[in-house]
């Protein structure tokens, strides 16, 4: 379903972190472009 697309992983601190979230994207077949975790109050 990912295979070849651009995402963009947007993680919160108190969560799921960014990184969690690329490579799990990664692991679907996506292209990460874009990493973040930020604190979201």
């Amino acid at each position: 379903m990912l295979e070849g697309r651009p995402v963009i992983a947007l993680g919160e601190r108190d969560g799921v972190s960014g990184p969690s979230i690329a490579a799990c994207a990664e692991a679907a077949g996506a292209k990460v472009v874009f990493v973040a975790t930020e604190c979201f109050v």
